[in-house]
């Protein structure tokens, strides 16, 4: 038996009913096809990451800004200063924490004065300056020292420039010899072994580092003494230039007693 035309037909879908999963479809498919444009003037590829930036850094900071236009932005020296490839920790800390640099000009021998870095800076910089290489010698561990080796070593290998009392004397070609009772013990035992200025090296094989704890230990006890048993010091500068004062004083001394007695005899 035949089916009727009208049996077969499929309902029409109702008109609402479509509306409403079409409006699914857009929702569903609308977040993706959004992600998947690009915005204009984007590119594709992931950006590049930036440079590292140095202002973290606090010693590569300090030293662009107050040793790069004289040392080198990597301590390879210029015209105007040194290079500072090698030449260590403890040369570094002695030239800042006495005050020597940094300079405001070309001098041919600084002087000591006041730091211009705090502790904290001064550290940074010595570690910035040895990360450029090259070895150096370390800051020295002062330890304790025997003040009987200390007082031979220091008339042998130091007296000679800054004196019997570490007062300092004046050198060849306007160098001198600093007076030594501003040094603390540290700067005492960096100072012997980078040489600053005229000073000799004194490395390890030459001094080792009891022999530096012991003159170390001396300098720092004329330091803390400064006996000025003749009396008036005259700014120790020298047993010249006390004779001198002594004889003047003297023939001023018998000049005036001359002209009393003088004086006593026309009565």
């Amino acid at each position: 038996m035949r089916r009727s035309r009208a049996a077969t037909r499929r309902p029409a879908p109702h008109p609402h009913r479509a509306l409403a999963v079409g409006t699914v479809l857009m929702l569903a498919a609308g977040p993706v096809a959004l992600a998947s444009a690009p915005t204009p003037g984007e590119s594709a590829a992931p950006a590049a990451s930036a440079p590292p930036s140095i202002t973290g850094d606090r010693g590569a900071r300090l030293y662009l800004e107050q040793c790069a236009s004289c040392h080198g932005e990597q301590g390879q020296g210029t015209q105007r200063g040194p290079s500072l490839i090698g030449v260590g920790p403890a040369s570094v800390d002695f030239q800042l924490s006495t005050g020597r640099m940094p300079v405001s000009q070309e001098v041919q021998q600084p002087r000591r004065g006041e730091p211009a870095f705090s502790a904290d800076d001064i550290a940074a910089l010595v570690d910035h300056v040895d990360s450029f290489g090259g070895g150096g010698p370390q800051i020295p561990r002062v330890a304790a020292g025997n003040l009987t080796s200390g007082r031979e070593i220091f008339a042998a290998d130091c007296a000679p420039c800054h004196g019997a009392t570490g007062a300092g004397a004046a050198l060849t070609d306007g160098w001198t010899a600093p007076p030594l009772y501003d040094a603390t013990a540290t700067q005492v035992a960096e100072a012997v072994r980078v040489g600053p200025g005229l000073m000799p090296v004194f490395p390890s094989q030459v001094l080792d580092d009891q022999q530096v704890n012991d003159v170390t230990a001396y300098v720092q006890r004329l330091r803390s003494e400064r006996l000025d048993r003749g009396g008036n010091p005259l700014g120790r500068l020298g047993p010249l230039a006390e004779g001198l004062v002594a004889w003047v004083a003297v023939l001023a001394l018998l000049v005036a007693a001359a002209r009393w007695l003088g004086r006593r005899a026309g009565e």
